[in-house]
């Protein structure tokens, strides 16, 4: 009992053998723990942190054309809000332009946050 009362309230000096059976537990939780329990976390979607930014990332491509993928926040696409998809194509395709030219809107999807609200679109076009 006395055992696991210095354990609990870590009274034993360190370089200690049962000091180092101490860390050595932790750490094998640290590490393998992840391993066996499903924590339920998520990767966090990276989107602009600011408005008027656009987050620009290459999505590979042949040798004649090279596809991108534009993620533009809502605030920028002021026809967001309508469900015309000529509307959006069209809000999106003012804010790609500028940057990258004579380009072709391939496709475009909503980006969501975790309750389900819908932040930013990732827009795919081929150069």
């Amino acid at each position: 009992m006395k055992l696991f009362r210095n354990y609990f309230f870590w009274a034993y000096e360190r370089g200690s053998f049962h000091y180092d059976v101490m860390v050595t537990l932790i750490l094998l939780f640290i590490f393998v723990s992840p391993h066996f329990i499903d924590f339920r976390d998520k990767p966090i979607n990276t989107i602009p942190f600011r408005s008027s930014e656009v987050l620009v990332k290459q999505d590979g491509g042949t040798s004649e054309a090279y596809r991108y993928i534009y993620e533009i926040r809502t605030e920028d696409l002021p026809e967001a809000a309508s469900d015309s998809e000529g509307d959006m194509r069209a809000s999106l395709m003012r804010v790609i332009q500028p940057i990258a030219g004579n380009v072709t809107l391939e496709s475009y999807a909503p980006v969501t946050d975790t309750k389900g609200k819908i932040i930013a679109y990732d827009a795919t076009v081929v150069r």
